[in-house]
């Protein structure tokens, strides 16, 4: 018998050592590597990729700048006494409004409160989900449910009354009916005491709502105003801190009419509006003004969240912006300059402005390296200068193949060893997302208002993402918005993949690409009837299925096309009016499961089996399967590392029942955290990329993929399978080890005679709640090793918190 004490730290070391212990072992892995069990998903390596905090516009999207098509509209009023945490909140005559949005806050900077009450009258213009209160609120950052506290809204649609809990989460507490008229102004009520809550709508003496808190409760804190997609307006707040009234008025100072994504560089005397009459594109255009004065007038714009332009020194930039003028004495100019502006790296004059709208293409080559670069455009002379659609991209060999994408992205995403990407999510449900809004000069593509994003560019669409998926060698599959028409679905899959001789495949080609594209699994929505009427809308589903499902076909046979009703295995009378809907027809059910816990993989086994045990129940003769196109969580750590090793363990064990599993969300950017998931396996600035842990236990898969799972049991407390290669020279051991100490576990091998003693090892380890930082991007990642185990009986140590490979040949 041959043991390793301890791989972590004798690999640390480099040393290896291995000793003969009788009864040292803590649980046993049975091998039969004879004994096929099932094949194995080839395209078993997924990632989904959505915009749900700007990956895409933003990352992956080789536009540098952010805000593009200035629709952002200028920063919110400073309100008085209160803190802004994102949202054009407004005050006018004392109501104050805000748009609707994700989520945006904005907090009383009164002192923190225990008891108490807060009460206001909201109205809501359009109908949206919900908006209302926060009361003892604390840790307030921008983002979905980035606080603590307690949520009291009101949902116009559903004419519900909602108190929730959040702790940088959100957890429903309990919600009632209630009548209200959303236009009219509906007073609401809160007051507090110790853990109960007790909540009084339109002045009832009798509450809608009461609550008590007894797990955990949060006793004090500030409180807040917040919309959750829905137009609201508030007035008359009143603030009742334990008897002492606070009554608060909304006061706001007009803020710089700028779109809020740029800023001014001006030292003349300027003026600054949105033209929403004559934008070029959009629904609005910004306009500055040199009235008098020396100097200069004009707009810097740093990219996301102002987080820098990243410039190496020598680097060429491409770029271009839509200009018109009005009385310009003097030619308009471009620049990239350090971030305060005193040093200039690259400078362009743009000439021949006239009173229409012009495309003006300029080159910037940076003389300098700086991470946190600006791009300015402004004026010297007197005169109004219009701008619209302000692009800069990078040139060479910078972008992936000659595709508007940031090639540093691109390649750590096939570092990673991916080989299929999925592109949708719950983006895809927003009313404007609709394909033919995503092809053709991407200067002329409408902005729109995304569900996750309300100035969304359509610079990167449906065919970017085919274009880029075909050259980066990955499997590709796309959601659309279940309500496109069935005309329109007809004309993108001919756009796609019809011949150039067509009338749609004619304009693919005059867009740049005459090949048909290589189309293999479109999916008909995402997360369909995760909210409202379930039966009413699981059979709308199903009807929209059908209609679009018969032009896919009928347009392309060879399309395999995906189901994306919302799973609820719960609800099988539901599950089974969609299945017997759509049986013959839909290739696959998606299936979004959870993998931030270690042990994820055990519940994606349960849930795996009962879905294939329901379909075989309701047509034992079916051939519909899984894609499981969402691996979610709201982590990016060594824990989710585990959790997606589990999960893939699990995956195995069903590998004929299932295409591929996609860990979401596939990329995200470093600080970038709007809308409540932070889960990307690949991060990035603008000038580095680097993987997190679970980017590690993907690459460690997809290199020592094998096609079939033999079999293998577990007496003791690791997550194993066990494939091996189809002509059995190589066997492959993944072997996950969720506990706080190392398992030294006996390996009992057969049917694999005549193998090689040195066995290649890949270990991912460390601290649960590790991560990899833009300091240490491989603090947390693959160590590689050979060690020599002889004989078919062995002993190793696998380390705490550790996913390992051993790779056996012959």
């Amino acid at each position: 018998m041959t043991i390793n004490p301890n791989p972590a730290s004798l690999i640390a070391t480099g040393i290896l050592t291995f000793l003969s212990v009788a009864g040292f072992a803590q649980g046993r892995i049975t091998v039969d590597a004879a004994k096929v069990m099932n094949r194995i998903p080839d395209k078993l390596y997924g990632s989904c990729i959505e915009d749900v905090n700007h990956e895409i516009y933003g990352g992956l999207y080789d536009q540098r700048l952010y805000g593009e098509s200035f629709e952002e509209p200028a920063p919110p009023d400073n309100i008085t006494g209160w803190k802004t945490l994102l949202g054009d909140w407004k005050v006018n005559n004392g109501v104050l409004s805000v748009k609707s949005a994700p989520g945006y806050k904005l907090i009383c900077q009164n002192p923190a409160m225990m008891d108490g009450s807060v009460e206001m009258d909201i109205r809501f213009p359009r109908n949206g989900q919900n908006a209302g209160f926060i009361v003892r609120s604390g840790r307030e950052k921008a983002g979905m449910d980035e606080f603590d506290g307690y949520e009291v809204s009101l949902e116009p649609a559903r004419q519900r009354l909602v108190l929730g809990k959040h702790v940088q989460n959100f957890k429903l507490l309990k919600d009632a009916t209630v009548k209200f008229d959303a236009k009219a102004w509906t007073h609401l009520k809160v007051e507090f005491t110790g853990p109960k809550i007790s909540i009084y709508v339109n002045n009832d003496s009798k509450p809608s709502l009461e609550y008590t808190d007894n797990d955990a409760p949060i006793i004090t804190g500030r409180v807040g105003l917040r919309t959750f997609y829905a137009d609201a307006e508030f007035k008359n707040l009143q603030i009742n801190d334990n008897g002492t009234a606070i009554k608060n008025e909304f006061f706001g100072k007009p803020s710089l009419q700028i779109s809020s994504i740029w800023d001014n560089i001006s030292t003349a005397n300027a003026k600054f509006w949105l033209d929403t009459a004559t934008p070029f594109n959009g629904k609005q255009a910004q306009v500055l003004q040199f009235v008098s004065g020396t100097g200069r007038i004009g707009l810097a714009n740093k990219g996301l969240n102002r987080w820098g332009i990243g410039a190496r020194s020598g680097q060429k930039f491409q770029g271009y912006v839509y200009l018109k003028a009005d009385g310009l004495t003097g030619p308009a100019t471009v620049a990239l300059q350090s971030a305060d502006g005193s040093k200039t790296y690259a400078i362009a004059q743009l000439t021949g402005v006239t009173s229409s709208w012009k495309k003006h293409a300029f080159t910037l080559t940076s003389k300098a390296t700086d991470g946190n670069a600006r791009f300015v455009v402004y004026i010297s002379k007197k005169g109004t200068l219009y701008l619209d659609q302000a692009v800069l991209m990078g040139t060479g060999a910078d972008q992936f193949k000659g595709l508007p994408l940031r090639a540093d992205v691109a390649k750590k995403m096939q570092e990673e060893g991916l080989n299929f990407v999925r592109y949708g999510g719950t983006m895809v449900n927003a009313p404007d997302y609709k394909w033919k809004n995503m092809v053709g000069p991407r200067d002329k593509r409408p902005p729109y208002r995304g569900h996750w994003y309300p100035y969304s560019s359509n610079g990167f669409g449906i065919e970017e993402f085919v274009a880029f998926t075909e050259a980066a060698g990955f499997e590709s599959a796309f959601a659309i918005n279940v309500e496109e028409t069935p005309e329109d679905v007809a004309d993108m899959l001919e756009y796609l993949t019809g011949p150039a001789t067509s009338k749609w495949g004619r304009v693919r080609a005059d867009n740049g690409h005459d090949a048909p594209y290589k189309l293999k699994y479109i999916e008909l929505g995402n997360e369909e009837v995760i909210w409202g009427d379930i039966k009413k809308d699981y059979q709308h589903y199903a009807d929209r299925f059908n209609l679009l499902y018969d032009v896919i076909h009928d347009k392309n046979p060879e399309i395999k096309v995906i189901c994306a009703a919302w799973w609820r295995s719960r609800s099988e009378d539901n599950m089974e009016l969609v299945f017997k809907a759509i049986n013959g027809k839909a290739d696959y059910w998606d299936l979004h499961t959870d993998a931030d816990e270690a042990d994820a993989g055990k519940i994606v086994d349960r849930n795996l089996q009962h879905m294939h045990d329901l379909f075989l129940k309701w047509d034992p003769n079916t051939k519909m399967k899984c894609a499981i196109f969402e691996e979610n969580g709201g982590l990016h750590n060594q824990q989710r590392a585990l959790g997606h090793a589990t999960t893939l363990n699990a995956v195995r064990r069903h590998g004929e029942f299932v295409l591929t599993s996609c860990a979401a969300n596939g990329l995200q950017p470093l600080g970038q955290n709007d809308n409540g998931w932070d889960q990307g396996q690949i991060f990035f600035t603008p000038s580095q990329v680097w993987g997190m842990p679970p980017f590690y236990s993907t690459q460690m898969m997809a290199k020592a993929h094998q096609p079939l799972r033999v079999f293998n049991s577990v007496d003791g407390n690791l997550d194993v399978t066990a494939t091996r290669s189809e002509n059995g020279n190589e066997l492959v051991l993944h072997i996950i080890n969720t506990k706080t100490t190392a398992n030294n576990a006996v390996i009992e091998l057969s049917g694999f005679t005549g193998r090689r003693s040195d066995v290649k090892v890949s270990t991912l380890a460390g601290d649960p709640k590790g991560k990899n930082t833009l300091q240490q991007p491989t603090l947390i990642s693959t160590k590689e090793s050979t060690v020599q185990l002889a004989g078919d009986n062995v002993i190793y140590s696998f380390p705490a918190h550790s996913y390992t490979i051993l790779r056996l040949s012959k």
